[in-house]
Order: C-alpha cells, then structure tokens, then sequence
C-alpha cells in the first residue's frame, strides 16, 4: 500500500502509520486468549509532514483523550474477529478523522433578534413575573 489517501491534498504515508496487533477482549471464544487480532494504530501527528498546520490544531482538538501530549495519535480497532479486518477499521477510523479535521468549520456571522423574537421573551418574561407574583403572601392581611 502506498498510504491512506484522506483527501485529494493530503495523503499519510505508510511509514507515519505504525500498527501493534494486541490480545482483544470481548468475542472470539478460545481464539481470543490466543491470537492477537485486536489492532493498536500509532500515528505521529506532530512529525507527520502530511497535514497541514490548520488541520492538525482541529485533529487535537477532534481527537480528544486518544492524542497523547507527544502529539501521537493511537487507535484501537478490536471490533471484529480478524486482523484484517480490524487494521481495514483502524484505517478508515483515522481518515475519518483525519478527513473531519480537514473540512473547516463555517464562520459565524453575527446576527441581531427580531423584533417578534424580542417581544416573544418580553411577553415570556411578563407571564413569569405574574406566576412568581401570584406566589406572595397577600398584602394586608
């Protein structure tokens, strides 16, 4: 394989992908004890000479507690039973997320309230403050 192609800009190539097949818990009966089919996919954001800077501040932010402070990026595929198909799930996973962080967000434009969305909280308010009013102890007695 030549790399992941995530969009028609960035491409990672196979040597900043390093994957370790490990025990995986769950299904696969007597396999499991035996067979290391579970995938644990490393990906070197920081030195990785693919992404762009933009798009490697949005895959920190998108990655969460996957990222470690080294900035590398570590997967783990153990939802199926072979090992194959857990690196096909590994991969797709990393360019999906990869191809999230590539597509920059739209800028907010700032907007005002109408007037009826105004007059809307305003009678809003109005009806609260007669419930909370109603609420008191009445005067005089």
């Amino acid at each position: 394989m030549a790399g992941i192609r995530i969009t028609a800009q960035i491409e990672i190539p196979e040597e900043e992908i390093e994957e370790r097949f490990v025990l995986a818990s769950g299904p696969g009966g007597q396999n499991v004890n035996k067979v290391a089919t579970a995938v644990q996919l490393r990906f070197d954001a920081v030195r990785s000479r693919s992404l762009p800077p933009d798009v490697f501040q949005r895959l920190v932010k998108l990655s969460g507690r996957r990222m470690t402070q080294d900035g590398v990026l570590i997967l783990v595929a153990q939802r199926y039973r072979t090992q194959e198909r857990n690196r096909a799930d590994a991969r797709e996973r990393l360019a999906a997320l990869i191809r999230q962080a590539a597509a920059a967000p739209r800028p907010r434009r700032a907007t005002r309230p109408t007037a009826a969305s105004k007059q809307r909280r305003l009678q809003a308010k109005a009806v609260r403050g007669a419930v909370k009013q109603l609420r008191t102890r009445p005067r005089g007695e």
